[in-house]
């Protein structure tokens, strides 16, 4: 394989265990917590609840990104991967303050699934065209969507 291929897969698999990780603190902490106050404090019940919401999460966010870095183009999906992490710990550090400070970590996180979907969408019509139309514009769409991602840094 092309040496850029494998760092750009590399950087997905990163991610991917960056995620596995995050997923592994957080249920720390939630156990933490449990024992330290028996699961009966409002702060147990505020990061049961985003722990959970995380993991509901979670596969959906695995299987978008592999798969817009597979059918499109691996670097952007690899950082918004990583921007949808930062937004998931924003998520999480809301979720132990007041449930209305995890709201914008919510939301970047929302647009940053909808990007990785949307790049999951055009990769697979962009194959479809190539199959059976004979139209490849796999390179026009890398470039918009390498410019894209970085307007995923915009709060």
């Amino acid at each position: 394989m092309d040496e850029v291929v494998m760092e750009n897969i590399f950087l997905l698999v990163l991610v991917t265990l960056l995620s596995v990780l995050q997923n592994a603190f957080f249920a720390h902490k939630v156990e933490k917590e449990c024992k330290a106050h028996n699961g009966k404090t409002p702060a147990f019940e505020r990061l049961s609840c985003a722990n959970r919401n995380c993991m509901d999460v979670y596969p959906t966010f695995l299987a978008v990104m592999w798969c817009a870095g597979i059918c499109l183009s691996q670097a952007p999906a690899a950082f918004a991967g990583t921007m949808y992490l930062v937004a998931r710990q924003k998520y999480f550090v809301g979720y132990m303050g007041q449930t209305c400070q995890s709201t914008p970590g919510f939301l970047f996180g929302k647009r940053i699934l909808s990007f990785l979907f949307l790049m999951c969408v055009v990769g697979v019509v962009n194959y479809l065209l190539l199959t059976y139309g004979g139209s490849d514009y796999k390179e026009y769409i890398q470039t918009i969507t390498k410019a894209a991602s970085a307007l995923l840094l915009i709060p």
